[in-house]
């Protein structure tokens, strides 16, 4: 399973230095979250009623004084000790093993689905975490750039060239970016307690990021049947599996069981007579059959168990609608999301060659600060949608990841 989960995360990302850094979290989560214990935990649990089910009845022991002690010809009977042992017919306890096994089984995929869960929710902060610190640095070199943008309003300020309320507009500007910086950071700060938390340690531990998260060449191929070996599927062929051997047990149930004991009365020796069997102990083997005659239980039991395969078919059918709809989901969103990149990478080229011409037209003499905000808020505005698409990416191949490997 570790194997597995660790192949999951290299093909999440596509990217080796990323790929170990998230790798790093993934495996932190997967060994200090409590959810993930609690999985742990309860298929260990399951596991353990094994030995609870590999056992026979009580061995029944009675013991009984004659209060009004009987009289036989070999003496008067003191006391009884039985002794009683009932057994399950041959091969119950066998059925009954393989029932808790298919049982354990299904409590298995739980913990590969809670698994794979923790590593899309960890993966997902890990990405938001980078939007956020990415779009800070952006904001960074907007605000660096208006201040380069207010020493020119100065300058043309003081030749006459521009007006004291280009420099306030400017200012402004510079201020609204500020606030908007410090507001990313405190997302940025809740958005890393928040991993954190997932990971099961002290809120506020600084969580190391990369510097940059390239848009992968090409995407990697979905099989369709891959999705029919998701653990979320499995889960109901377990379940399955486990109704069957439950009417594997209902039907072992039905067969009889056997007892096997012995009586044990001692007797006192008549002081009046002198013969061979004076006094002589006795000793009674039994054997006994619980025979279930009544059986309407163990019928309505079958007829359960049919219903509960064909609820599990339905739910499986269910479920498997719900998970084909979220993969085509994710591909068509992951799609977009290269789109959007791509779209916001040549307007963002566009507005550069704008800027550069507004900084040429400075030089002649001209220049509208006007223009220059536009150009400054349209740049900021593709650099923002760049680092969506880029989250937005991952995401979904996150969840494509999930689906199908």
């Amino acid at each position: 399973m570790k194997n597995i989960l660790r192949i999951l995360c290299v093909l999440i990302v596509q990217n080796g230095l990323w790929a170990q850094d998230l790798e790093t979290l993934i495996s932190l989560g997967l060994e200090n979250n409590p959810e993930i214990k609690k999985y742990n935990l309860q298929y260990e649990i399951a596991n353990e009623k094994v030995n609870e089910v590999n056992s026979v009845p009580n061995t029944e022991i009675s013991y009984g004084y004659f209060v009004s002690e009987p009289e036989t010809r070999t003496g008067a009977q003191k006391m009884k000790f039985s002794l009683k042992q009932m057994l399950p017919w041959f091969g119950s306890i066998t059925v009954r093993e393989n029932y808790v096994n298919s049982l354990s089984d299904a409590k298995f995929e739980e913990i590969a689905v809670a698994q794979r869960k923790l590593i899309v929710s960890i993966s997902n902060a890990y990405y938001n975490m980078y939007s956020l610190r990415s779009k800070e640095s952006v904001l960074e070199e907007n605000i660096s750039l208006l201040g380069v943008y207010e020493t020119l309003a100065l300058n043309s300020v003081e030749t006459g060239k521009a007006s004291a309320v280009s420099v306030l507009r400017l200012q402004m500007r510079k201020n609204d970016l500020l606030e908007l910086k410090e507001v990313l950071h405190q997302r940025y700060l809740s958005e890393q307690a928040a991993l954190n938390s997932q990971l099961n340690r002290d809120l506020s531990t600084t969580i190391a990021m990369i510097d940059e998260l390239p848009m992968p060449d090409t995407d990697f191929d979905i099989s369709a049947t891959d999705l029919q070996m998701h653990p979320e599927l499995l889960k109901y062929d377990k379940l399955y599996a486990s109704v069957v051997q439950s009417e594997l047990l209902n039907q072992k149930e039905k067969s009889p069981m056997i007892g096997f004991g012995i009586d044990y009365i001692p007797v006192e020796k008549r002081p009046d007579m002198d013969f061979s069997d004076n006094g002589k102990d006795i000793f009674m083997p039994m054997v006994s059959l619980s025979i279930p005659i009544f059986n309407k239980k163990f019928r309505s039991s079958s007829k359960q168990n049919e219903l509960r395969q064909l609820e599990i078919d339905a739910q499986k059918q269910s479920q498997f609608n719900k998970l084909q709809q979220v993969m085509d989901e994710a591909l068509n969103e992951r799609l977009a999301s290269r789109i959007s990149y791509n779209t916001q990478t040549k307007n963002l080229q566009q507005a550069k060659n704008a800027e550069t011409i507004l900084i040429k037209s400075y030089e002649s003499g001209t220049i509208d600060f006007n223009d220059v905000l536009d150009i400054q808020e349209l740049q900021l505005k593709f650099q923002m949608g760049q680092i969506d698409a880029i989250r937005n990416y991952y995401r979904q191949t996150t969840m494509i990841n999930y689906l199908s490997k």
